[in-house]
């Protein structure tokens, strides 16, 4: 199976709601129930963000935009069933590749602090704990859309970031 990270394509699209509604049924097995509503990747679709997949057909994607100067991580979805196999990895290598050949400092991103795959995962490759007094205009809004949107209600969430050299 090729599993090349590549920049999603017009006809990657339509894939890439079942690839998040896929990696989103693991988060039941922590008690985390995603609300009903658009998929995360189809409101990045429609906000134009830069979408990478891996594979063709896409077997993972990840979705990122420029906030507060640095590249922002909305979302990195893998399909279930081929988790644990390192898709999530190189999609995030190929952000903090692509932000480093961007110019920017780092990648931000929210998670969930404790679900294992999600802010442990994150530390392990490259990212820490941003402290909030370092959160600009633009993270903050991220924040408050989640707050409101009711993800903060189902477990602790952090802001993480890695600098890129």
């Amino acid at each position: 199976m090729d599993l090349r990270v590549r920049p999603a394509g017009p006809a990657d699209m339509a894939d890439l709601p079942a690839i998040e509604n896929s990696s989103d049924r693991v988060f039941r097995s922590v008690g985390i129930v995603f609300p009903p509503g658009p998929t995360v990747i189809e409101k990045m679709i429609e906000k134009g963000a830069d979408i990478v997949v891996a594979g063709d057909p896409p077997a993972g994607f990840a979705a990122f935009e420029e906030v507060d100067g640095a590249v922002h991580l909305e979302q990195i979805a893998v399909r279930a069933e081929l988790m644990g196999r390192g898709i999530g990895v190189g999609l995030l290598r190929a952000v903090l590749e692509r932000a480093a050949d961007a110019g920017a400092p780092g990648v931000s991103l929210l998670t969930f602090r404790d679900v294992r795959w999600n802010g442990p995962w994150y530390a392990k490759h490259g990212f820490a704990e941003l402290p909030e007094e370092r959160w600009g205009p633009g993270l903050r809004s991220y924040w408050d859309a989640e707050v409101e949107e009711g993800l903060h209600d189902l477990g602790p969430r952090v802001v993480m970031w890695a600098p890129v050299r």
